[in-house]
């Protein structure tokens, strides 16, 4: 952990915001880089409404323009000193948080938690606890 970089994924959520600072803080303290990470989830298109204003395609590619220009912005208010990179990744959040940890190696993952209980929490999946439960290397979760 002490020697290699903090991967933190974002949703550009407040909260996400919460647990960037954490992990900037860590990778100040460890001296080691760190790695943003955001993951476009699959636009799911339904054939049978024949009511499509845009294709699956460039649903797709609008919120990869989006998520670019929302990194950008992101990187920009960073003002850090720290060797900073980020990616975008396509897919299953948690599988992609995943994959992209091992990739890079991480030392550590610093990953928000949308903090939500009951229902909520029953009917949306928990990208955070799936991590942390399946991630080889250490998992900070910020609520």
């Amino acid at each position: 952990m002490r020697t290699r970089q903090i991967l933190c994924p974002t949703d550009f959520s407040e909260t996400a915001s919460h647990a960037l600072r954490y992990a900037i803080e860590m990778a100040n303290f460890y001296h080691v880089g760190l790695r943003i990470v955001h993951v476009i989830e699959q636009p799911v298109g339904v054939d049978n409404y024949q009511m499509l204003v845009v294709t699956p395609a460039e649903l797709a590619q609008s919120m990869e323009d989006s998520a670019a220009e929302n990194m950008k912005t992101l990187l920009k208010e960073l003002n850090s000193e720290l060797s900073v990179e980020s990616v975008i990744r396509h897919g299953s959040a948690a599988e992609q948080i995943l994959k992209e940890a091992e990739v890079s190696e991480a030392g550590m993952i610093v990953i928000a938690s949308h903090g939500r209980t009951g229902l909520a929490h029953f009917l949306h999946t928990n990208v955070a606890e799936s991590v942390a439960n399946r991630a080889e290397c250490p998992v900070l979760v910020v609520k």
